[in-house]
């Protein structure tokens, strides 16, 4: 079986890729499946920098607004929605792009990441969701530690969604590790993975001037918005960075002006712990944004990189 090409356009927050992803989806008649756990909410488009049809020009975009907030989205789903989507775009003929920077999303399609191992025990799940009922927060996640560390360490105890789907996890006898030592690449495709950087300094100002740039778009009103539409504070969706703060703020948790220092801070965080991320992808090739003041001649660099892999098939 042919492998499919996948070329995987990944990056920190705000370091470049939407504007670029175009771009090369142009040149390359390709076909964008976006890698992004905000964008795939509808209404939420402010916050989560979400894509424009201007911005798209004509190119076709998957896992965009593929569902409402209250609807809980896991890993999974992203991985069996995107395969399907993957098999569309190659149907047709053109190239697959996967852009965004969520990187559990990204290892679901590079690695061979069997989900039906874990599928969800109902029973289990109904015990432990009766135990957080009963016993608190603290009482779960200190549960969670003592079956799995990194994943406490890992998952904020106010998720208890998370919690609970890890101790069922280690229940089944398993580990919920984001980055096994022993993933396989996927034997279906065939992965080209480009990582965009830029100097730390430039990419925290970046962040702050999006978040700015956001604000001035109208974030607060939307977070209103959704709020007037019954979507609560507790949805996986609105726990999104941006969404939480703002309504903290509307709850007088947050002035103002904390509440977007809080969202500038976060999402610096936030690029740096996927830089982290990425650079575990020991075939990745990374391009230094600041090196090019011309995106053109940056685009044709990515190109020649690709069509040297694509020959090697």
């Amino acid at each position: 079986m042919k492998k499919i090409p996948l070329i995987i356009l990944t990056g920190p927050t705000a370091v470049g890729k939407t504007d670029l992803s175009i771009k090369l989806s142009k040149s390359l008649n390709a076909e964008i499946i976006s890698a992004d756990s905000m964008q795939i909410y509808k209404y939420m488009d402010i916050g989560s920098a979400k894509v424009t049809k201007e911005e798209m020009d004509g190119v076709v975009h998957y896992m965009i607004d593929e569902v409402t907030p209250d609807v809980p989205f896991s890993v999974s789903e992203f991985q069996m929605r995107s395969e399907k989507y993957i098999e569309e775009i190659n149907k047709k003929g053109k190239s697959v792009l996967i852009t965004g920077g969520t990187g559990l999303y990204l290892n679901s399609l590079i690695y061979n990441m069997d989900f039906a191992k874990s599928n969800a025990n109902n029973k289990i799940r109904e015990k432990l969701e009766q135990e957080l009922a009963e016993n608190g927060i603290d009482y779960m996640h200190e549960k969670l530690r003592g079956l799995d560390e990194e994943a406490a360490n890992r998952i904020h105890k106010n998720n208890t969604k998370r919690v609970i789907r890890a101790i069922e996890v280690c229940m089944s006898g398993q580990k919920m590790n984001d980055f096994s030592k022993d993933l396989r690449y996927n034997e279906k495709y065939k992965p080209i993975i480009i990582v965009l950087n830029r100097d730390r300094e430039v990419l925290y100002q970046r962040i702050n001037k999006r978040v700015d740039i956001m604000l001035e778009n109208g974030l607060l009103d939307e977070v209103k918005e959704l709020l007037k539409m019954g979507y609560t504070k507790d949805m996986i969706s609105m726990q999104g960075i941006g969404y939480k703060e703002m309504i903290k703020y509307l709850d007088g948790e947050y002035t103002y002006d904390e509440a977007i220092e809080i969202i500038k801070r976060d999402s610096r965080r936030y690029a740096k712990r996927q830089l982290t991320w990425f650079k575990r992808y020991q075939d990745a090739k990374w391009f230094d944004l600041d090196k090019y003041q011309d995106i053109e001649i940056l685009k044709e660099d990515i190109i020649n990189h690709i069509e040297k892999l694509l020959e090697i098939v």
